[in-house]
């Protein structure tokens, strides 16, 4: 399988913005797992995660975002961050089949209905990362366990 972005939906109420996708992914959900909840699996397709601490309420810096706290965890499968002034981001991992995994990920914001081509060139990073080797991690790169 290789990896795929759907087509996405974006809502806007007022002033807050939703974008979800549904990111098809060429690897199952243990290797991607390391790439939305560790500081180095952030930096290699997203930004740079100047803070991070991996558990439900701990504080959290994406350097292109803004700072915040962890608002879900649940291990191997659910990494949320909500942070100022960058809102909520949040990555819902499901397994599809034994060899792949499926994202689905959404992003509340204040004001910005103009992020969907970003997070897909974004995404379009993480399918390229994950599919450079068979361990799921860029070449060059371990990621850690956060």
């Amino acid at each position: 399988m290789s990896g795929s972005i759907t087509q996405g939906t974006s809502q806007t109420h007022g002033n807050t913005h939703i974008l979800h996708l549904v990111v098809r992914l060429p690897r199952p959900m243990e290797a991607v797992w390391p790439a939305l909840s560790t500081r180095e699996g952030l930096a290699a397709w997203f930004t740079a995660a100047d803070v991070l601490q991996p558990r439900l309420g701990g504080a959290v810096t994406l350097r292109d975002l803004g700072s915040g706290r962890i608002t879900a965890w649940d291990v191997d499968r659910v990494a949320e961050y909500t942070v100022e002034p960058g809102g909520r981001i949040r990555f819902h991992l499901e397994r599809a089949g034994d060899d792949a995994s499926v994202l689905r990920f959404s992003h509340e914001s204040q004001g910005d209905d103009k992020s969907e081509p970003r997070w897909r060139a974004r995404f379009e990073r993480l399918i390229e990362v994950l599919g450079s080797d068979s361990s799921g991690a860029a070449p060059g790169l371990t990621w850690g366990a956060g």
